[in-house]
């Protein structure tokens, strides 16, 4: 049973870093597959998944891991900032995902954004990600209203007064406890005409 396993990487190619992850998932896909063709449904999610990998890798990020319509990406936290706005963009980049317009399937997202330590390093021939971090931007994204960007505390220290909404949630995230602060983050050109 030992040889199936994957082996793990040798201590030395793990990496202890600060780094920002963003979370990403697509609002409602379950229902979308079952109104769509499955081949229909399969290249709405091909094409999904790879505009979002391609605008957080232009963005700075490495994308580690996409799981049908979850993407997660990290950014080295020095560039925290270019992830919330990575993550604030990927809703209007799915907004206008050619193939979803041509159906007619408005795509919504919600994304989560955490910044803290990780450990980084090739497992199974993947880039991968542990620590708190990793799981805290899942959270966050799954307790996310539809078109919505929550942030942990620690995102807020690396952003400008201007990126920040100051509207913010006691959640109860599982794992975290219950008086997790999660911060709404919002586009800048939406604070602009607010």
């Amino acid at each position: 049973m030992r040889e199936l396993l994957l082996p793990l990487p040798p201590p030395q190619e793990l990496e202890s870093i600060r780094a920002c992850l963003v979370m990403v998932d697509l609002v409602g896909s379950t229902g979308i597959a079952h109104r769509l063709p499955l081949s229909h449904y399969m290249a709405l999610m091909t094409e999904f998944v790879q505009v979002m990998i391609l605008s957080f890798e232009a963005s700075g990020g490495e994308v580690l891991q996409h799981q049908g319509d979850a993407v997660l990406a990290l950014w080295p936290a020095d560039r925290t900032p270019h992830a919330a706005q990575a993550a604030l963009q990927a809703h209007e980049r799915a907004a206008r995902i050619g193939l979803a317009q041509m159906l007619g399937l408005p795509l919504h997202l919600r994304a989560g954004v955490a910044v803290g330590e990780v450990i980084t390093g090739v497992v199974g021939g993947q880039p991968s990600a542990y620590g708190l971090p990793v799981n805290y931007a899942r959270r966050l994204c799954e307790a996310c209203q539809p078109g919505e960007t929550l942030a942990c505390g620690g995102v807020l220290k690396h952003l400008e007064p201007a990126q920040q909404s100051g509207s913010h949630h006691v959640l109860e995230l599982q794992g975290f406890g219950h008086n997790c602060q999660a911060h709404s983050l919002i586009p800048l050109a939406a604070q602009r005409t607010a």
